[in-house]
């Protein structure tokens, strides 16, 4: 009897680790780092798809999708702080409910528009300078397997896939890279306004990302609320070129908490 006892009462305790366990990794998620792989290529060569990052739930405050599944019961957001332009931005997806990483160009009243590929902040142009190419292997990455795209096209598997790269500063002096790949829709926009409690996310793999430029209604992100803001990626704890993490031969130890700009 006494060691049946002693068996049930070793089963509770086991229960309650694992509950207290998963209470403190909720609550750890919850209010202050959130684990994000980066699945695609919409923002290369500032992320590669198989980087691992934690996102910054401080840094904007909290909403209804500071919890998983949108389970916060707040209305609006709390300790909110201001996000800058140009950070790297974990938001929700207003429509579907998927989360997306970009980066930040339009504050609320900002006009934003695309001319030939050439950002328009305000009515004035962003300064872009050319900075050579960014190569990778043509070959397929990550879980999902997809290949990347490319402006030598076509390209095949095992060679070197080239895009033309750019480094954009914008207004406040954040100056970081954007890739071309060739001409799209996104490269010649109307002049978007963005409203109040808004902001404009764009993709800097500016031809592979579905972003504010596109409507909801056509695949894209359109202005997203400030209440879908999740929190700012600042830098890249680990990087698997692989499509299993375990495959430690695919590391890329170049990345290990590197920092984003």
């Amino acid at each position: 009897m006494a060691s049946t006892e002693k068996a049930e009462g070793g089963i509770m305790e086991t229960v309650k680790t694992v509950v207290y366990a998963l209470v403190i990794a909720g609550v750890f998620r919850t209010l202050f780092f959130q684990p994000f792989w980066i699945p695609s290529g919409s923002m290369k060569d500032t992320l590669l798809v198989g980087d691992f990052l934690f996102v910054n739930k401080m840094a904007y405050g909290y909403s209804q999708v500071s919890c998983p599944f949108s389970m916060c019961p707040i209305p609006g957001r709390i300790f909110a702080s201001d996000p800058e332009r140009g950070d790297i931005v974990v938001f929700r997806h207003p429509v579907n409910g998927s989360d997306f990483i970009k980066r930040l160009i339009g504050l609320p009243g900002d006009t934003v528009q695309f001319r030939d590929g050439r950002l328009i902040l305000n009515g004035e142009a962003v300064p872009t300078e050319p900075d050579g190419t960014f190569d990778e292997i043509f070959e397929r990455q990550g879980p999902i397997g997809s290949f990347p795209r490319c402006a030598n096209a076509p390209v095949g598997q095992g060679g070197v896939c080239e895009k033309e790269k750019f480094v954009e500063t914008l207004p406040g002096g954040v100056s970081h890279s954007i890739l071309n790949i060739d001409q799209s829709f996104g490269d010649n926009t109307p002049e978007f306004t963005v409203p109040e409690g808004h902001f404009f996310f764009v993709g800097d793999n500016r031809d592979n990302s579905q972003d504010s430029r596109y409507a909801q209604s056509v695949g894209g992100v359109g202005f997203v609320p400030f209440e879908n803001l999740i929190g700012r990626a600042d830098r890249v704890i680990f990087s698997s070129a692989g499509s299993r993490m375990l495959y430690f031969w695919t590391w890329r130890g170049d990345r290990f908490f590197k920092a984003l700009e």
